[in-house]
């Protein structure tokens, strides 16, 4: 049964999931917020390429009654500061993630990466699609998840579109309503002080989460808590 919730702000959640991976990463995430009364969605984007996938995450919001917060992982962070644009998202909410300005790409991004940061281990593109190091994926991505899921999460991984990477934001949605930044302080993927710089362009209000960079896996209760306090302080 679910437990309701005594707060009145946006009772509606979005969860877009990032590159490599589908949306059941969200699972511990969406039963922590399913037990906290919110109404949950969970994006599966094709990563294809960024216009395949703000479509697909326009046609789940377009599913709910009332206001949203919309949540992207990682690249799901591209995804959702284009389809943050929608009318019914009230905020927005980004996990160790892109937040691009105009006519920026993930590709744009990490380009020139800081001076001694780690180097995700991706493999050279297969038919226009990109994976990791299926050997350098736990240390990399999943630092701080648990063997088995790692090791699952690396054998399952969705093949990332080279189109997606090089999709350009038009109008990001963070210049007109309000983002949370929830940094991942362990991530081995975009360097936690690239995370600090895209937040602070952003204006947004920055949650420290100690966690690699499926922080959403590894501590779904505080990335949940951070969702929630945007949910609550959120007018719909």
């Amino acid at each position: 049964m679910v437990q309701e919730t005594k707060q009145t702000g946006v009772r509606n959640v979005v969860l877009v999931h990032g590159g490599f991976v589908d949306g059941s990463g969200w699972q511990g995430v969406h039963a922590e917020l399913r037990k906290r009364g919110y109404s949950v969605t969970v994006v599966q984007n094709p990563t294809t390429s960024l216009a395949d996938d703000v479509a697909v995450t326009k046609r789940a919001l377009a599913t709910l009654e009332g206001p949203a917060i919309l949540v992207g992982h990682s690249y799901g962070g591209v995804v959702v500061t284009e389809a943050g644009n929608d009318p019914k998202v009230a905020a927005i909410v980004y996990v160790a993630a892109f937040a691009p300005d105009a006519g920026e790409s993930v590709a744009a991004l990490i380009k020139d990466p800081p001076p001694g940061a780690p180097v995700p281990p991706i493999l050279p593109p297969q038919d226009g699609f990109l994976f990791l190091d299926k050997e350098k994926f736990a240390a990399s991505f999943a630092a701080d998840v648990a063997p088995d899921v790692a090791s699952f999460m690396a054998d399952s991984q969705v093949p990332w579109g080279v189109n997606a990477l090089a999709g350009a934001v038009g109008k990001p949605a963070w210049k007109a309503k309000p983002s949370v930044y929830i940094v991942a302080t362990e991530d081995r993927m975009i360097p936690p002080q690239a995370q600090r710089a895209m937040a602070a362009r952003a204006g947004s209000r920055v949650v420290d989460v100690k966690g690699s960079h499926a922080v959403y896996v590894s501590q779904p209760v505080e990335i949940a808590t951070a969702i929630e306090q945007a949910a609550q302080t959120t007018r719909g």
